[in-house]
């Protein structure tokens, strides 16, 4: 059975590390022993969590034994990526592709080649193994409400699926989780970065009727904004802070009908306030940071967390070191959850990376023509300031996706207990998913 990553391989190398702690170097050169090897980028990201946290090999032990047993759910990201390949696009260009068939095309590659390309597979499957992750509630359908858009990541993930499906599954229920870490497999629960709307506006009924289609689709979690303003209420990047819409309150209550988490990660602050008032069901921030340690338009205030929390759900904490603050690595990310836990209880908080591994495969020789500037998307709204500054390359790659095992580690070394790390890392997010579902 699948055992989500190469357990033998990191205890062994905890062992030669002694009592006190387990160097980088001699991580580096254990980690490749073993039927099972990691590859040298997921080993350097690993050692540099190790070399920042500085575990205990009681505490590597425990961490990763625990980690291994458990179910682990990222409450938002991406599955491994895949290498782009340069001669396909540079064809597409010299062809005169405009932007968004080059768009698609490129997506197409990153997210699907792991189902084409044997070696792309490979790396794709050794990602998921190192990070010992269950399912991750994968980001499936693109920023914005028109469904033919949002129709296509949730087209390639389902292709993904489909054939991969004794390594990744799809998961549409808390049982299906559950029941792929039983056999052994990965598997994605699909969210889409916006609610799809008609946009035709007759009349609200008909305008959120997409809703349920998309749940049927398999759908579990939605995005009430992006960063802008959209018919359903402000985003995070708005200068003014409308809140939900008439229409939006509407919205809300036809996801918590519908069966999907209502997620305001992306909102503003009154729009997040008001979500979580209005919920009837357990919502959630589903990958975001913690204001009270470091402000930013991405964070949500300990008002809004509380808000979220008495709805039952949770607020996923992110990995995107501008979001944390501090010095931007783990320490950074165990720092918000510490707030979260010890203020709003454990049974609120879950890791939400919004982060993914992309594959080490060269994309070949092939030089790509070169292109002109390009515009601003309309969802990309980023106030100055607000992106960037990713920190220093060790503290950046402590972060990395595939270091979900130290996660566990640090919460071990913070002394939460196995009950509470087994609810951080994964059965908070069951529990908002299994009260959601309407059957």
């Amino acid at each position: 059975m699948n055992k989500g990553f190469n357990r033998r391989t990191f205890l062994a190398a905890a062992g030669s590390a002694g009592l006190v702690s387990l160097s980088a170097a001699g991580f580096a050169s254990k980690a490749e022993e073993g039927p099972a090897q990691v590859n040298d980028k997921i080993n350097a990201d690993r050692a540099a969590a190790i070399d920042i946290l500085k575990p205990s090999k009681t505490d590597l032990e425990h961490g990763l034994e625990l980690h291994a047993r458990s179910i682990v759910v990222d409450t938002y990201g991406f599955s491994p990526r895949a290498t782009l390949d340069n001669a396909v696009l540079a064809k597409l260009m010299q062809s005169g592709a405009g932007d968004q068939e080059l768009t698609d095309a490129g997506e197409d590659m990153a997210m699907t080649r792991c189902v084409t390309d044997l070696a792309e597979r490979r790396e794709y499957l050794q990602a998921w193994e190192a990070a010992g992750v269950t399912c991750i509630v994968q980001n499936a359908g693109e920023e914005g409400n028109d469904p033919l858009r949002l129709l296509k990541r949730l087209a390639r993930f389902t292709h993904v699926t489909d054939h991969l499906r004794t390594h990744v599954s799809k998961a549409v229920t808390a049982d299906d989780i559950a029941t792929a870490k039983q056999a052994g497999r990965h598997c994605l629960c699909f969210t889409t970065n916006g609610v799809p709307l008609l946009q035709q506006w007759a009349n609200t009924t008909d305008e959120l009727r997409y809703v349920h289609t998309f749940y049927e689709l398999g759908v579990r979690m939605m995005h009430l904004t992006y960063n802008r303003r959209n018919p359903i209420g402000d985003g995070c990047g708005e200068a003014t802070d409308g809140g939900l819409s008439d229409f939006g309150r509407i919205a809300v209550a036809e996801l918590n009908r519908a069966g999907v988490i209502v997620d305001c990660a992306h909102s503003g602050p009154k729009t997040s306030l008001d979500a979580a008032r209005l919920s009837a069901k357990p919502m959630v921030a589903s990958h975001a940071g913690v204001a009270a340690v470091n402000p930013h338009i991405r964070s949500k205030s300990d008002e809004i967390i509380k808000a979220i929390a008495d709805t039952g759900g949770l607020i996923g904490v992110c990995c995107i070191p501008k979001f944390l603050g501090g010095n931007s690595d783990i320490v950074a990310l165990l720092d918000h959850i510490d707030h979260v836990a010890r203020k709003f209880g454990v049974e609120h908080v879950g890791i939400g990376t919004d982060t993914a591994y992309t594959s080490r495969l060269k994309p070949g020789n092939t030089p790509l023509p070169p292109r002109g500037p390009q515009r601003t998307r309309w969802e990309a709204l980023w106030p100055p300031g607000s992106l960037g500054g990713a920190g220093q390359p060790k503290a950046t790659a402590s972060l990395a996706w595939t270091n979900w095992p130290m996660f566990t580690v640090g919460l071990v070394q913070r002394k939460y207990s196995d009950d509470d790390i087994r609810k951080i890392i994964g059965e908070n997010m069951l529990r908002v998913l299994k009260a959601n579902d309407p059957t």
